[in-house]
């Protein structure tokens, strides 16, 4: 594939937004997800350098609207949110 890096990062950052919102619909509406099980599905074997991209994905799709950041299941601001954390649907 001809083209920038920037363009490869920008597939797997739109990969990584469609895969967590694809684990989330197969989930019940209360689930949540960690952003390694992205990672996993979209980078297979060589996946743990995909793990800030996902918490960046999942950043993208909070300001979206789509989903929520949790950390001990309570809501977190995903710009302050330290450790790990989890995703689940918005309501």
């Amino acid at each position: 594939m001809a083209g920038s890096g920037g363009n490869d990062q920008n597939a797997v950052e739109r990969q990584l937004e469609a895969k967590i919102l694809e684990l989330l619909a197969a989930r019940a509406s209360t689930s949540t997800i960690c952003p390694s099980d992205a990672a996993r599905a979209v980078g297979g074997d060589d996946w743990r350098p995909l793990m800030e991209p996902a918490r960046q994905a999942a950043r993208r799709l909070v300001e979206a609207g789509q989903v929520h950041i949790t950390q001990g299941g309570s809501v977190v601001d995903p710009a302050t949110a330290k450790g790990p954390i989890r995703i689940r649907k918005a309501r």
